[in-house]
């Protein structure tokens, strides 16, 4: 996947990336979530859909390391999800290419991604942050196409993609599971590519 490093310095500094919105600042990630998002990904309630393994520290610590690298790498990433009332880490959310081969069409866009601890279920926050993210996608140079993969029992999720402007593409299979994929075109896509 070809994308274009918007934001970064050509000494690889990534300018800072920040997005308000009402409730929620999304930036990010840096070495000081790495608590939050071990709390987060070790909750088997957050991770019901995702996965049912318990990541070790270094999992954990090698995920985050992902989520600040995709920003140098490509210009896009997952952001950190910060809760302004708080100052609290609540979740994750963003863009990545985790290069998941699940072949070239799927593999051709960003993924776009979500996860989001306990404590902001139920309370729109998930919403606001990826309406937020997508929004800010699809004003960068490489916005346009996204995709994701969403676990055929996650219903919340999937009622949010829908929302977002995802449509189901079919079922794959991943990790010897069976999961859902989806491709959203932002507002505009197809003029972009004429």
């Amino acid at each position: 996947m070809q994308h274009q490093r918007a934001g970064a310095h050509p000494a690889g500094r990534l300018s800072v990336v920040r997005i308000e919105t009402g409730r929620l600042l999304l930036r990010p990630h840096a070495i000081e979530d790495f608590d939050a998002l071990r709390a987060m990904i070790r909750d088997p309630e957050v991770m019901r859909h995702i996965t049912s393994i318990v990541p070790s520290d270094e999992d954990i610590w090698n995920r985050l390391l992902r989520y600040i690298g995709h920003w140098t790498a490509f210009g896009f990433g997952i952001f950190a999800v910060i809760e302004r009332e708080t100052g609290r880490c609540i979740g994750g959310a963003g863009f990545a290419d985790f290069h998941r081969g699940l072949g070239n069409a799927f593999a051709a866009s960003p993924e776009g991604a979500w996860v989001f601890a306990q404590e902001a279920h139920g309370r729109g926050i998930a919403s606001e942050a990826t309406q937020a993210m997508h929004d800010w996608f699809d004003a960068q140079p490489f916005g346009g196409r996204s995709v994701c993969i969403i676990n055929p029992d996650n219903t919340p999720s999937r009622r949010l993609a829908a929302r977002l402007g995802y449509v189901e593409t079919g079922p794959t299979q991943y990790h010897g599971e069976t999961t859902l994929t989806f491709e959203r075109l932002a507002p505009g896509a197809l003029e972009r590519t004429v």
